[in-house]
């Protein structure tokens, strides 16, 4: 079942020369990751914020869980959509316990449940309550406002959540662990995540899915695999740099290529990697001096094996 889909969605702002977003169609599936990814003014953050409704459309539907969002009041919808952005949107005169309150509190649940809430919340995006709760949000560093950020988004357990370039305000180290944390959350979750970002590596990293957007228009909707491979056309392919063979590497699990253990298998003092790594972390390994293959574990215990000539045939 799709959760969203788009059908001949445009908008026109007034006063404005260029169409924002300009007939969009496509479906997004029931607990995916689908990554929203294009230069500036590209229409993306549009199409995002049409969802909720923050933008509404010009002309064509925005169908949620088959039901045209236009019918449904747009503050009932917002309760019912997690929405994270750049500057977090934190109340900066309330705690952490209560940012991550509103949601739930608005909703009316009753105080014991919405306690739970929070310490739910905060101890499923690594800030532990007992340490965070009654914290404000100038107390904390740009990734553990992120943290909270997420937290808040999640409190009312909605089915989908909107999530406008919501890493683009930290620095490289904390962005990579927010983007694991985002990862590991919606591995256990199944949310329904629309993300919108212009960083390429993100993107690739993060999605399911990936739509491809310029001038309002939508180039390609495919997975990120699909999209390196077979490009659209030339400006997909020079936006995600499909001919880079290593960036495709990256999105390929170890698992994908290895061989099954062989029935002498011993282990004789050979590097390990996980079957969910990369492919491009697998090839880094085995450029090392002496390494002839790598043992695949699924975290404990070995699973298989991979060596250099594998990855070559898995490429071909």
């Amino acid at each position: 079942m799709s959760a969203i889909r788009f059908e001949n969605v445009s908008k026109q702002f007034a006063n404005v020369g260029h169409t924002a977003v300009d007939n969009v169609n496509c479906e997004v599936a029931e607990g995916s990751f689908v990554v929203l990814l294009g230069p500036s003014g590209c229409g993306k953050t549009t199409l995002l914020k049409m969802v909720n409704r923050l933008i509404e459309p010009t002309s064509g539907t925005i169908y949620l869980d088959g039901q045209d969002s236009r019918t449904i009041d747009a503050t009932t919808l917002r309760r019912q959509i997690g929405y994270v952005i750049q500057q977090t949107g934190l109340f900066p005169h309330m705690t952490v316990a209560e940012n991550v309150a509103i949601v739930p509190d608005l909703l009316k649940w009753p105080k014991t449940d919405i306690a739970a809430r929070v310490d739910e919340m905060l101890a499923l995006v690594d800030l532990p309550p007992e340490q965070y709760r009654d914290r404000y949000p100038a107390q904390l560093s740009g990734g553990q406002q992120q943290r909270v950020g997420v937290a808040r988004a999640l409190a009312g357990d909605p089915k989908v959540i909107l999530m406008d370039e919501p890493f683009g305000a930290v620095d490289a180290i904390t962005r990579t662990g927010l983007q694991d944390a985002l990862l590991h959350l919606q591995r256990r979750l199944h949310k329904t995540i629309l993300f919108v970002t212009h960083d390429v590596e993100e993107a690739l990293r993060l999605a399911d899915k990936m739509v491809v957007m310029k001038n309002g228009r939508v180039h390609q909707y495919d997975t990120p695999f699909n999209i390196l491979k077979n490009p659209a056309n030339d400006f997909v392919r020079e936006l995600v740099g499909a001919d880079d063979m290593v960036r495709q590497l990256g999105l390929i699990r170890v698992e994908a290529a290895m061989q099954p253990l062989p029935p002498d298998f011993t282990r004789n003092g050979q590097p390990t990697i996980a079957q969910d790594d990369s492919l491009r972390q697998a090839l880094s390994l085995l450029l090392g001096d002496g390494v002839t293959s790598l043992v695949v574990t699924d975290g404990a215990e070995p699973v298989g094996v991979l060596t250099l000539r594998q990855i070559q045939r898995y490429r071909e």
